[in-house]
């Protein structure tokens, strides 16, 4: 067997396990673990389809970093539930799932499955790091579009896109991305910059959509470069173009850094987080079928060991 690379785009994937299962499945004391079941589940099918010999769960140690909001007020703020000093801000999270996050989290550890964050960065960084530097194929597994821009062939990274649901995945390739959005992957935060995320509270330039920012990269290749060319009077930018991007002068400076994900983390190697797949045995597996009666996992927990027992 190759090796191969996984790396979650965790609090995506339990979003969307969480909004994708009814929250009608519970443990016997009305507790939902619908979220819980949902990832177990997705991590048994990506492991076994894409052939996934090392794993890491990447986490969000801090879901609105403050150096990103000091760049960028806007960004996730409407997903701010509570403004916190001198920690991160608590993020809108339904009850329900809020309450499954720590099983997740236990659960995963009995599994044997990494769980890896970084202190002041997102998951997104922590993908982009190992992405950057494994020497391996990657598979990227996430529902966000922020992360395409680690997409490249060269290096065998690839990302699986859940956004239409585990029944409808994606797998994105250079060629893919450019299919779908005229730009190379290494353009793609550019692209993002320009366009703006509502989703992400980046407003974008305004007056430019995904057509002309697509062309725009096309002709200048990046966003300096655009900028650049935009300054000089011959630079083959329009007036009209160049109006908005001097109105946006202020987000240009400030955006890519916000967007681009974060490649140079001090993390723990691959072999010192345990990323490697392994069956579970002992105590470890003992627990997972205890939990596995006592908080209603039965079969999603049964799935998982089945996929882990594939492994030496």
């Amino acid at each position: 067997m190759v090796n191969r690379l996984m790396l979650l785009d965790t609090a995506s994937l339990y979003f969307r396990a969480f909004y994708g299962l009814p929250d009608t499945i519970r443990r016997p004391d009305g507790t939902p673990v619908n979220a819980v079941r949902g990832l177990l589940d997705m991590i048994a099918r990506l492991t076994t389809d894409y052939g996934a010999t090392h794993l890491v769960a990447c986490w969000d140690d801090d879901w609105r970093p403050q150096w990103r909001v000091d760049l960028l007020p806007t960004y996730k703020s409407h997903r701010v539930a509570e403004v916190r000093q001198a920690a991160p801000d608590v993020e809108v999270v339904p009850d329900a799932l809020e309450a499954q996050i720590p099983l997740i989290r236990h659960v995963l550890g009995l599994a044997g499955i990494a769980v890896v964050g970084a202190p002041e960065h997102e998951a997104d960084d922590v993908v982009g790091t190992y992405a950057s530097h494994a020497h391996l194929p990657v598979d990227v597994v996430t529902g966000d579009r922020d992360l395409f821009q680690l997409v490249d062939d060269a290096r065998q990274v690839r990302v699986i896109y859940t956004a239409r649901g585990m029944k409808n995945l994606e797998v994105l390739t250079d060629a893919v991305v450019v299919g779908k959005y005229r730009v190379l992957p290494e353009q793609y935060a550019d692209y993002a910059t320009l366009r703006g995320d509502a989703s992400d509270g980046l407003p974008g330039v305004a007056g430019i959509g995904e057509k002309t920012a697509a062309a725009l990269l096309l002709e200048h290749g990046t966003l300096d470069g655009l900028v650049a060319a935009a300054a000089d009077p011959g630079g083959g930018v329009s007036a009209s173009v160049r109006s908005k991007l001097g109105a946006a002068a202020d987000y240009l400076k400030v955006a890519p850094a916000v967007v681009n994900v974060v490649r140079n983390l001090e993390l723990p190697s691959l072999e010192e987080a345990g990323a490697e797949l392994h069956a579970v045995r002992g105590e470890a597996r003992d627990e997972l079928a205890r939990l596995a009666t006592e908080w209603n996992l039965g079969g999603s927990i049964q799935r998982l060991l089945q996929a882990l027992d594939r492994r030496p």
